[in-house]
């Protein structure tokens, strides 16, 4: 047999529902949201931080080749 708490809670939920309320609210979605929108942020700069030092390593390695060029 239900509980009287759930009784109370299912009738509240009815009531909200006939005056075209939702029955349950949706606390917490921002929280969610905003720590998705923190991960997809990370794994971004991660992969900037990457390509950044690939291209710097590139750029190092042609400036070294030209100062020594200039060298000779």
């Amino acid at each position: 047999m239900p509980s009287t708490l759930l009784l109370v809670r299912l009738a509240l939920a009815e009531l909200r529902f006939r005056r075209g309320e939702p029955p349950f609210d949706d606390r917490g979605e921002g929280v969610i949201s905003t720590a998705i929108a923190v991960l997809i942020m990370a794994f971004l700069g991660a992969a900037m931080w990457l390509g950044f030092n690939a291209i710097w390593g590139d750029a190092e390695t042609n400036i070294g080749d030209q100062v020594d060029q200039i060298g000779r």
